[in-house]
């Protein structure tokens, strides 16, 4: 059997996956979980073969929370489940320890055969993240700016694209507006952008922010 632990913040979203995975007879969901403290008490608390990880949860998630739960469960499977694309976050997800990356909308077709796979010790990313990922791999081929960006970079630059201002994203991040201004200055030499403006085109250009509700989780 199949162990997995659901994490979300949407009790709804839950329950429809629980639904999904009832009939199967190999797969139990084991745990729930609301954000990313409980996410961290369970794993803790018991034992799981996947974690099925929403990307944007109150508290630590994300790949923060990725990162925390391989380094005290490396055993540990991660499923990132996510409203967001595959190009915003899938190939961080899976550098940071991910075995595989789902958006909501496909979950209901692809979710079991999933985890099965990476219960299995497999992958489960789409031909296009796997084309990603062989690139990253190869010297020869030059890597996008975006993808030269630090973790936390990634994080400050996907919010200046949304437009949030120097003072909001310090506020989210916990972080001081100094330390932010700092990681923009690095993010604007990375990507050769000669302002936010450009920022933003980039972003945009490559379907890196969500344009339907003009944010950025």
């Amino acid at each position: 059997m199949i162990r997995v632990l659901l994490a979300d913040d949407h009790a709804m979203v839950r329950t429809g996956l629980k639904e999904i995975l009832a009939d199967t007879g190999d797969i139990a969901v084991a745990g729930e979980a609301a954000n990313g403290h409980e996410v961290v008490a369970s794993i803790r608390a018991q034992e799981y073969d996947v974690a099925v990880l929403d990307m944007s949860m109150p508290g630590r998630s994300g790949i923060e929370l990725i990162k925390q739960v391989k380094s005290e469960k490396p055993r540990l499977r991660i499923l990132v489940l996510s409203m967001h694309s595959e190009q915003q976050y899938a190939v961080r997800a899976l550098k940071a320890g991910a075995s595989g990356y789902l958006t909501k909308d496909s979950a209901a077709e692809q979710l079991v055969a999933a985890i099965r796979r990476i219960a299995g010790g497999g992958a489960y990313v789409s031909p296009e993240t796997a084309e990603r990922l062989a690139l990253d791999l190869n010297p020869a081929v030059e890597a996008p700016p975006h993808t030269l960006l630090s973790d936390r970079e990634y994080q400050v630059f996907e919010m200046i694209a949304a437009g949030k201002s120097l003072t909001d994203i310090a506020d989210r991040l916990k972080l001081s507006v100094k330390t932010v201004s700092t990681h923009k200055t690095r993010i604007m030499q990375k990507m050769g952008a000669g302002n936010q403006t450009d920022l933003i085109r980039y972003a945009i250009r490559h379907k890196l922010i969500d344009e339907s509700d003009g944010s950025a989780q």
